[in-house]
């Protein structure tokens, strides 16, 4: 068994979710200069380009707060023309495409329903045979998420689950992953019909916020928990944001059928910035 397998074979037995929250305690804790010295630390393992942030490294309280940093205005432009979707997040694509039925594809050979990943067989209809994207967000990646169209929120469910490292080497060996992990399924009306970003949790990330509501994940529930708004006006324009992560994990976003067509130039492995064009109407 070489070492990739052992991390692999590691992460069934590990105490994910007991070393998520000792994690996010450490990242919450205000340690002063201790916390400053840290923060830059990590800034310079990972290449972090603080030039485009908001604020200073001084100014982050805690790892968390340094975690979800605001970017500058402007640093982000976003893609104005009227027929384009722009990406969610700052990442890597993971995999992109049309879905196989209710299938898609997570890495090579590796597929999992949107029943299971969306906790809906009735949400799952209206994106069968439709389009998807997944982005990957690393430890080094800006971690807010944004819309990639202009939307309407209907409704939004937290989905508990594992806690795998969603990094591409158990994305490609754990199946069904996103659909096993802690997520929050964001459900939009758009000009082209229903849109979900889905924001998929992780091994030490710590919680999920979202705008119009504050932190979402974790949660103690055991089920699914669905909360409806399609009777209030909670509204988007492309770009905006709408949550955001404590650490790196992935987003995927899933279109109707025969809705949007992808840009020709892109290519797994690929890293892309939020508000650059993804798509485009059709």
């Amino acid at each position: 068994m070489n070492f990739d397998n052992l991390k692999v074979y590691a992460q069934y037995f590990l105490p994910k979710h007991l070393l998520t929250i000792i994690v996010g305690f450490f990242a919450d804790l205000k340690l002063g200069s201790l916390t400053t010295l840290a923060i830059k630390q990590f800034a310079r393992f990972y290449h972090i380009n603080t030039a485009e942030m908001s604020g200073k490294i001084e100014d982050f309280k805690t790892f968390n707060d340094f975690f979800s940093r605001p970017l500058k205005a402007g640093a982000r432009p976003i893609n104005s023309d009227d027929k384009s979707l722009v990406f969610p997040a700052d990442g890597r694509i993971s995999a992109f495409g049309n879905l196989k039925d209710n299938l898609q594809l997570q890495a090579k050979n590796h597929y999992f329903t949107i029943d299971a990943l969306l906790a809906s067989e009735q949400d799952s209809q209206t994106f069968k045979n439709g389009s998807y994207i997944t982005v990957y967000l690393s430890p080094s990646d800006y971690h807010r998420v944004h819309i990639p169209l202009a939307g309407k929120l209907l409704k939004m469910t937290y989905v508990p689950g594992e806690l795998f490292s969603v990094n591409p080497l158990y994305t490609k060996n754990i199946p069904e992953l996103f659909s096993r992990n802690e997520r929050v399924v964001c459900l939009f009306e758009t000009e082209i019909g229903k849109m979900a970003v889905i924001l998929v949790g992780a091994a030490i990330v710590r919680s999920i916020a979202m705008n119009w509501c504050g932190i979402v994940a974790p949660q103690k529930s055991k089920i699914p928990v669905v909360i409806q708004y399609n009777n209030q006006n909670i509204n988007f324009n492309k770009g905006d944001e709408i949550g955001k992560f404590m650490m790196g994990s992935t987003v995927i976003c899933l279109f109707e059928k025969d809705k949007i067509k992808f840009e020709n130039s892109l290519v797994e492995e690929r890293h892309v910035n939020m508000g650059t064009k993804m798509a485009e109407i059709i």
